[in-house]
């Protein structure tokens, strides 16, 4: 079977994919959720959803992977996200069947990813139930954002938000907030501390990088640094830590509609 994935390549797959390397955490979680989680034989160690996806070979990182480990292990198909993965899914054509699916830009695109999921590795009824399940969970959430003021920012390796071109600010939108950086058609970029000062944010979250154990008390920290003694949120203590060591809004896959998106309605 030829399929041509989101980057335009022709890529030649078998009808039945059984040995699968993702390189996508968001990937390998639907993997899981579609019945073909234990034909995955190679993730990346951010890949920690579902438990038992922890368990499985690492074959390298989100933007690097071994290829002589790669070829021992043989796969007959490699699963990416497009963006930062590009260059090594460049690489990796030359060697292995690579198929890119378009990184998630709004709510809805996560569908696409698990349905495009679902059509590479044959189950194509099985991604069609769970997107009908994910978007009956979408429509149950609370939109209790009511035109709060919300500032979230995501430690990587820096202080990191997101624009109008990231499901993430499209999901905080979604819920009825007014986000910072929904004017600003990028992906990410890194904040501007004053401009943040004059919106005057009701609500911040803060990500901390993953597998970290940041605390509260830090961040307080970083605002006194920042000079946001000021801000409505800090002044009302409306600061919330995501619940997670793991990446928790950072993190295309269900569970972003199953526990990010809800848990952000609920700290209303």
């Amino acid at each position: 079977m030829i399929l041509i994935d989101d980057k335009g390549r022709k890529v030649s797959l078998p009808d039945e994919p059984q040995r699968i390397v993702s390189l996508s955490p968001s990937i390998t979680e639907t993997l899981f959720r579609i019945g073909k989680g234990e034909n995955i034989i190679g993730v990346t160690p951010f890949c920690v959803r579902p438990k038992e996806a922890q368990k499985i070979r690492k074959i390298g990182s989100y933007g690097y992977a071994r290829i002589d480990l790669l070829k021992e292990l043989n796969p007959d198909l490699i699963l990416m996200v497009s963006g930062y993965q590009d260059k090594l899914g460049d690489e990796l054509s030359e060697y292995f069947p690579v198929y890119t699916i378009d990184l998630p830009f709004n709510l809805f695109s996560i569908f696409d990813l698990i349905l495009k999921t679902g059509i590479v590795v044959n189950r194509v009824h099985e991604s069609r139930e769970l997107v009908s399940e994910l978007y009956e969970k979408l429509i149950s959430i609370e939109r209790k954002g009511r035109g709060l003021r919300l500032y979230y920012e995501i430690d990587l390796g820096g202080p990191v938000t997101f624009g109008s071109l990231s499901y993430i600010n499209h999901g905080f939108s979604f819920l009825g907030f007014e986000i910072y950086g929904s004017m600003i058609r990028k992906e990410w970029f890194v904040p501007d501390f004053d401009d943040i000062l004059e919106f005057d944010p009701e609500i911040i979250i803060f990500e901390p990088k993953m597998f970290s154990r940041a605390s509260k008390e830090k961040y307080f920290e970083e605002i006194a640094k920042r000079k946001w003694e000021g801000i409505r949120a800090v002044k009302e203590d409306k600061i919330f830590l995501t619940p997670s060591q793991y990446d928790f809004f950072a993190h295309h896959g269900p569970s972003y509609i199953e526990e990010a998106l809800p848990w952000a309605s609920k700290i209303i």
